[in-house]
């Protein structure tokens, strides 16, 4: 899913490309995308775009007269600049806004359609989709602090609960605790103000940094590969992988659709995260630290 420093991406370039263009149309080819009728999506027609901004990781798009189209992405969807009169494609293609000088291209690379885009009127309608969390970036310790132990969650949890924390998720939350060597099963409750301070900077580091490198690698272009993937990245997404500071490697976590990725030496003082399949299958036998995984292996390759 597309996260702060992504979506802020998107923003940067919608701003620099369509801020005073003049919306010709909209094609909508998957009719479950569309989630408002009042407007409809025609009364954005023969309106200039006037604003990009993120809400979250929403992409609030804004035409004059304070005509709003609010944008989730959700896990697949993405946008991309295309030519004009660009035709959807029919098997990912969601939407296209049409402008005189290019077309923004909606798509979705999942079966299940999960992408979303309400039409609203007014800045009030979009009070409703601003789920709360704080905005780390440019925040306060004592605000930080506040939000993240409002309830007493895994640092996991907390840092990608957007009524407590905005714009964060899988990704980036997996980097954001390996550069602050806390676990990811840490009760924010249990956190020392020094571990909440050491976060706070961190977290502002870990996003400013990767907007600095997502803008710098796209340059003027606009963003055609938008990826939780990111082969600097220290330990989203590299399970087995040596850590980059300490040659450990990469443990996981799998839990519903998604996975959480630690390094048990900087994280976790060597033990090792229950897998919750995992750790149902071995149940006596699961090794409690990454020497004793590694031992465990060991004696399946030689057995």
């Amino acid at each position: 899913m597309p996260e702060l420093p992504d979506i802020e991406l998107y923003v940067d370039r919608l701003r620099s490309l369509v801020v005073g263009q003049t919306l010709l149309n909209i094609r909508v080819v998957s009719p479950s995308l569309v989630q408002s009728v009042d407007p409809p999506l025609s009364a954005a027609y023969d309106r200039k775009f006037v604003s990009a901004q993120r809400l979250g990781k929403r992409i609030i798009l804004g035409f004059e007269d304070d005509l709003f189209c609010v944008l989730h992405l959700m896990i697949a969807g993405r946008l991309r600049w295309k030519t004009p009169q660009f035709t959807v494609p029919r098997k990912r293609g969601l939407a296209a806004f049409y402008f005189e000088h290019g077309t923004l291209l909606l798509t979705e690379a999942s079966a299940k359609k999960r992408a979303t885009l309400h039409m609203v009127d007014g800045m009030d309608a979009l009070v409703p989709f601003n789920r709360g969390g704080l905005e780390v970036l440019g925040s306060t310790y004592d605000a930080f602090t506040k939000a993240l132990t409002r309830e007493n969650r895994t640092l996991k949890r907390a840092l990608t609960d957007p009524r407590l924390i905005s714009g964060i998720g899988n990704a980036y939350s997996d980097e954001i605790m390996h550069r602050a060597r806390l676990s990811p099963m840490q009760r924010t409750k249990n956190l020392s103000p020094a571990a909440i301070e050491r976060l706070h900077q961190v977290t502002q580091d870990v996003l400013q940094e990767w907007m600095d490198r997502l803008r710098a690698a796209v340059g003027d272009s606009f963003p055609d590969r938008v990826t939780a993937f990111q082969t600097e990245m220290a330990v989203h997404g590299k399970y087995g992988d040596p850590c980059p500071v300490c040659d450990t490697p990469v443990q996981r976590v799998k839990y519903a659709q998604n996975e959480c990725n630690y390094c048990p030496s900087c994280q976790t003082e060597g033990r090792l995260l229950s897998d919750r399949s995992l750790s149902r299958l071995l149940r006596d036998d699961w090794p409690k630290t990454y020497e004793a995984l590694e031992a465990h292996m060991d004696a399946r390759r030689t057995s």
